[in-house]
């Protein structure tokens, strides 16, 4: 039976939230919403929208679990906020950093393009060790000045312990940078328990949120130790105050927002999160790796397939990549993608990444589709 905030069309099963996910159907009632709003009256109602703008804060606060929403910036994207670190720490010659080789581009171009101020970019094999942590932590020396990693990486699925990566980082003076866009949403996050310095996230895919809006994190300590890159009449400490001169930095997560805030994406962002804290993340994860479980153990009994994904056994995502015995990775995607699977082309294979939201019977449709070819 499908979910009520899900009418997508009957032709389609969507299995790649960890791309672009659908709007929930209050997402688009809001959007609608404001749209009409905007077009009837303007900006009348500009303190509502600044309410809005609080209200979203105080999401991402939750759904972080950060200590005030004074942590909280809104970014445009996940990439805006990974330049941020890269351009706004000060960096030695001889400096280094150390990641993964499974990254997204967005954590790692802004990291390799520091190379000019003799900044060494690390990557780590995550399978060359006991654990993916271990083969991390081997790269690090005297000269680590950041450890950054994807909390789920959005090829393989395979999912970090990031307390146990937080707490070497702490121990040794190192920043903790978490590009978590495959995490929120999805499973439950904690940025006091890693504990993480950095963390950003767009709100497209397992957020349900627009494209072009998103969550920065920083603890005080760690924004302070930021240089600013951009500048701009919303990161002042006196917002509103346009005679303001002179002026000052804002002393929270608002300083990295330098002009006008996306008002049609916060309201679809915050309604957006709005069905996922009140279903509940415990919930939320608890579906999603039942999902995902499921797909892994249908794939292991199917002679046809072979699971591509490597995940540890107690850190689990929602993230399932296979491919097929004897029919290239191209050609079944397309089939998938013609007959109305929505799923993506990724890390050596087909990559389907089911939400709460789905069904059991949608994943057996999914994979009866592939016994037909």
């Amino acid at each position: 039976m499908k979910h009520p905030e899900f009418p997508l069309t009957d032709e389609l099963i969507y299995l790649n939230h960890a791309a672009v996910a659908p709007w929930p159907k209050r997402t688009g009632v809001a959007v609608i919403k404001f749209s009409e709003q905007n077009t009837r009256y303007g900006s009348r109602f500009y303190p509502d929208w600044l309410n809005k703008e609080r209200e979203l804060r105080t999401q991402l606060q939750s759904l972080l679990n950060a200590p005030s929403t004074d942590d909280i910036a809104l970014v445009k994207n996940t990439s805006e906020a990974l330049s941020f670190v890269a351009y706004g720490l000060t960096w030695q010659s001889g400096d280094n950093i150390v990641s993964s080789n499974e990254e997204f581009p967005s954590n790692r171009l802004p990291w390799e393009s520091l190379a000019d101020q003799g900044v060494e970019f690390r990557q780590a094999d995550l399978y060359s060790a006991d654990t993916p942590e271990d083969a991390l932590f081997a790269l690090v020396d005297s000269k680590t000045r950041l450890l950054t990693i994807s909390s789920i990486q959005f090829a393989s699925g395979l999912r970090m312990d990031l307390e146990r990566i937080g707490e070497f980082c702490k121990r040794r003076g190192i920043l903790f940078c978490i590009d978590a866009i495959q995490s929120l949403g999805a499973v439950q996050f904690d940025v006091q328990a890693y504990p993480a310095d950095f963390v950003m996230a767009d709100g497209h895919k397992w957020m349900f949120g627009p494209e072009g809006l998103g969550v920065f994190y920083t603890t005080p300590e760690a924004r302070n130790r930021l240089k600013l890159t951009q500048y701009g009449w919303h990161m002042m400490k006196d917002t509103h105050d346009y005679e303001n001169k002179p002026w000052e930095v804002h002393p929270t997560a608002r300083r990295f927002e330098c002009g006008s805030p996306n008002m049609l994406g916060i309201h679809a962002y915050s309604a957006s999160l709005s069905l996922l804290l009140e279903t509940g993340m415990s919930t939320v994860e608890a579906l999603v790796i039942e999902k995902s479980d499921y797909l892994k153990e249908a794939i292991d009994k199917n002679g046809h397939l072979v699971l591509l994904s490597k995940q540890q056994s107690r850190l689990k995502s929602g993230i399932v990549t296979f491919k097929h015995r004897s029919v290239a990775n191209r050609e079944l995607y397309d089939y998938l993608q013609a007959n109305g699977v929505v799923c993506a082309l990724r890390g050596g294979g087909i990559r389907f990444s089911p939400h709460f939201y789905n069904t059991l019977e949608e994943i057996d449709r999914a994979l009866e589709l592939i016994a037909l070819l």
